[in-house]
């Protein structure tokens, strides 16, 4: 999970990948359009395997909450 940073001087402080400008959000928009993690590392070319693989486990550990509770309008 260190491959996955925030800095508030990068990308606004969303979490990225090892402080590069590569938000975890762009290579989850990525993998869900359809692009293989092989694409994506061949059109990124800094990024490395590791980098996918800890973008997804640190979705899956967003996702461990107890409930969901819908959220009234103001």
């Amino acid at each position: 999970m260190e491959r996955i940073t925030t800095h508030p001087d990068i990308l606004f402080g969303k979490p990225s990948i090892r402080g590069l400008r590569y938000p975890v959000t762009l290579i989850l928009d990525l993998l869900a359009s359809g692009m293989s993690i092989n694409e994506t590392l061949e059109d990124h070319e800094d990024l490395e395997a590791e980098d996918i693989y800890a973008c997804l486990k640190f979705t899956a550990k967003l996702t461990e909450v107890k409930s969901i509770h819908k959220l009234q309008a103001a």
